[in-house]
């Protein structure tokens, strides 16, 4: 009787085994998937990207600080036709994350929303028609990672908008920025922008060394206590 007992109990404890097993397998194969159908879309798309799209070695920079640091909440300002909201959702689906991505031109907001499906990025992605100006004052945050790449002499004002809401070990990051120079005449609205950024204390802001456009880092400082 007891063997019998023990027979049964070993037949359900593998029938559970076995049914529980495929989880894993299936989260690597979505990942694969993924990764395929976004290589395919971007290998088309190369050498194609418009309207004040950013580079592909900015988008991979993008994609690499996210991974890295394992962020999750993501807001971008200035979403184009979705050039580096693609690299910024690609990352966010090996994280579990999700990307707030803002444009205010209606053509280029539906281009990018179609390219975000294309590239099977679509459940990773919350795109917003709006007027930025407003909207960032209005997203509740927190937010683990920011990308500003819209109208630049509203730059600092974004940042202020988003500071507060940028958790601690989080990035702020911009495009087309860089150190503001010795040369005179009225500084452009990135050179406001990093300097105002580099006088926050509690972030650690710089110029990423292989941006070819100039890509500024606001890492925000860990709370020591």
């Amino acid at each position: 009787m007891r063997k019998i007992i023990s027979i049964a109990f070993f037949a359900i404890l593998a029938v559970l085994l076995a049914s529980a097993a495929p989880c894993y397998p299936q989260v690597g194969e979505k990942e694969r998937i993924i990764d395929q159908r976004v290589e395919k879309f971007l290998q088309k798309m190369r050498n194609q990207w418009q309207d004040w799209n950013v580079p592909e070695a900015d988008g991979k920079i993008l994609y690499e600080i996210i991974v890295k640091n394992k962020y999750k909440k993501a807001v971008e300002i200035g979403t184009s036709t979705g050039h580096s909201g693609i690299w910024i959702a690609w990352a966010l689906s090996k994280t579990g994350g999700k990307l707030i991505t803002i444009e205010i031109d209606e053509q280029r907001y539906k281009q990018a929303l179609a390219n975000f499906k294309e590239a099977g990025l679509s459940e990773y992605i919350d795109g917003r028609l709006a007027d930025a100006h407003q909207l960032v004052k209005e997203l509740p945050g927190p937010f683990d990672f920011v990308f500003i790449d819209a109208d630049k002499d509203w730059y600092t004002n974004y940042a202020k908008a988003l500071v507060p809401k940028v958790q601690p070990g989080g990035c702020l990051t911009a495009h087309n920025v860089w150190e503001p120079t010795s040369r005179g005449g009225t500084r452009s609205g990135t050179e406001e922008y990093y300097g105002y950024m580099k006088s926050l204390p509690e972030f650690e802001t710089t110029i990423h060394p292989k941006s070819s456009a100039g890509i500024a880092l606001s890492y925000k400082k860990k709370s020591t206590k």
